[in-house]
């Protein structure tokens, strides 16, 4: 099997993150889930906040790591060794993006790309809907671990 790169902005992890994660452990030897860091973009969580949430998310998986790139995720993948991309999809909006991006990074340097969909229970579950209806006072504990429940309602105090 192969070593696997999970990427994503994770501002917050979620449980269809979580999902994502536990499926990709199963199937390679090792995955890296790996936060996109970009100084340029306004972000509810810092990079350090995003790795601590990510390292506690990845904690039940004993050959599941986390770390940060900036650049082209495909450098990255290169620099870790990893030969495949894992993309969790919940709709098909996210697959004509995803699939084009993925052509890029294997046209680029050979890297595929691994589509998994979200579970049915998940499938509506996004960071950004997280953040608003917990900006909003709204109950998101469904759809994140408690840790980073706990976390957002420190952060909307």
């Amino acid at each position: 099997m192969a070593k696997a790169v999970f990427p994503g902005t994770f501002d917050p992890p979620t449980i269809g993150h979580l999902d994502v994660v536990a499926r990709a452990a199963a199937a390679y030897d090792e995955v890296v889930v790996a936060a996109g860091v970009n100084s340029t973009k306004q972000r509810l969580f810092s990079d350090a906040e995003r790795v601590e949430m990510l390292t506690e998310l990845a904690a039940p998986f004993a050959n599941v790591t986390v770390g940060t790139f900036e650049g082209l995720l495909v450098d990255y993948c290169r620099a870790q060794g990893a030969s495949v991309i894992v993309k969790g999809l919940r709709t098909a909006a996210d697959y004509d993006y995803e699939l084009q991006m993925a052509h890029l990074n294997r046209r680029l340097t050979g890297v595929d790309t691994v589509f998994l969909p979200a579970a049915a229970e998940h499938s509506f579950i996004s960071s950004s809907w997280v953040k608003e209806i917990a900006e909003l006072g709204g109950d998101v504990s469904s759809f994140v671990t408690p840790d980073v429940h706990a976390r957002l309602r420190e952060k909307h105090r």
